[in-house]
Formats: C-alpha cells, sequence, structure tokens
C-alpha cells in the first residue's frame, strides 16, 4: 500500500468535524419527540436517540426536516472514516493476519453504516456491531501489541462500552438511560478515531 498524499491523511478529521456540525444543525431543526416524550418540542438531549434525527418522520408524527443534515453528517463522517481505516495499516510496522482483520472488519461495518438511513434500522445496527465490535477489539489489540498503549486503551475503553449499548438494546435494562450512553460512546469513539487519525499524520510524515 503506497503512502497518500498529506491532504488526503486529513480528510478524515475534516469528515469528523463536518459530522458534528451538521448533527448540531440537524438537532436544532428536528421537530420533537422522543420514545419517553412523543410530545416534546424539538431534539432532547436525554432522551432522543442520535438515529432519531435520520428518519422520514420525527418521533411527534412531523416531517422530519432534520433528516437533510443528519444524513449528511453520517455520509461525511462515514466517508471520511472508510478513508482512515483504509490507511489504517501503515500505521503499523509488520502487518499480520490480524492487522488485515483490522481493516476488513472495520470498512465493512462503515460501508454498512452508510444504511443507517433506511428503514432497516435494527437490521443495519446489529450487521455494522457485529463487524465494529470485530474490528474495534482487533484494532485494540494490534494498537497494544504494536506499542500505542493510550490509543489502545481507548479502543478496549470503547469496545466496553460498545457492549454495554448493545447488552441495554438487546434486553431493554436501563433503556431510558441508553440515550444518554449512546451519546457518550459517540464522544469516546470519535476521540479514538482523532487519535488514530494523528497518530497516523505523525507515523507517515514524521518517521
Amino acid at each position: 500500500m503506497k503512502k497518500p498524499p498529506p491532504f488526503v491523511l486529513r480528510l478524515p478529521l475534516l469528515g469528523v468535524i463536518c459530522f458534528l456540525i451538521l448533527y448540531v444543525l440537524a438537532a436544532l431543526s428536528y421537530p420533537g419527540g422522543s420514545a419517553t416524550e412523543p410530545t416534546f418540542v424539538g431534539f432532547d438531549f436525554w432522551s432522543n436517540y442520535l438515529c432519531d434525527l435520520l428518519d422520514e418522520f420525527a418521533v411527534n408524527g412531523e416531517l422530519n426536516s432534520a433528516r437533510f443534515h443528519a444524513r449528511a453528517a453520517l455520509f461525511a463522517l462515514c466517508s471520511g472514516l472508510v478513508l482512515l481505516w483504509f490507511y489504517l495499516p501503515l500505521l503499523f510496522v509488520k502487518r499480520s493476519k490480524l492487522h488485515y482483520l483490522v481493516w476488513s472488519t472495520g470498512i465493512v461495518a462503515l460501508l454498512i453504516l452508510f444504511l443507517m438511513g433506511t428503514h432497516n434500522h435494527d437490521l443495519i445496527v446489529r450487521l455494522s456491531g457485529l463487524f465494529g465490535v470485530t474490528a474495534i477489539l482487533t484494532c485494540s489489540m494490534a494498537l497494544l501489541r504494536d506499542g500505542f498503549r493510550l490509543l489502545g486503551n481507548l479502543g478496549i475503553t470503547c469496545f466496553a462500552v460498545f457492549l454495554l449499548n448493545y447488552f441495554i438494546y438487546e434486553t431493554g435494562i436501563s433503556i431510558t438511560d441508553l440515550p444518554v450512553i449512546q451519546k457518550v460512546t459517540f464522544i469516546l469513539c470519535l476521540t479514538w478515531f482523532t487519535g488514530l487519525n494523528y497518530a497516523l499524520i505523525r507515523k507517515l510524515e514524521n518517521p
């Protein structure tokens, strides 16, 4: 795999920034309603899921004007992360089967995640989650093995919180806490992705 041009290495970070800006705009334009408060006006940080912004109709039944910003945000994020994951093997000195497992499962998870705005939400969550947790765990193992202790430990933390999300999602236990836990998970994962991006830039531009 050839070393990419410097500007390409910065596109994943740009994708994260665009995602955050567009999702704030989406939240500001969301009509209202959540699973626990159907009549609430606007987006409620404590009770709305991030995926509520992607749906064609808001929970309160109104046409969801937030979906355009939310879907653009998802596209920007996934596009940037696919690019990051494509070049991620370059971060490691000696690439093994573990590194290529990281590479393949991560890209598949992100490509499936592109479909989150469709009507097959539960299926997409489960499929992308299956490949996603595999990618996060194997990547964390590879990072720890190659001496990236901080990034490896942060990846393990993301993996653990990811599993907590799935446990609550599938069992319904503490389901009212899931919207907030989901947002904490996103912040942790975005921090981790940014750290991976920085480490890759530093490795390739300052060998």
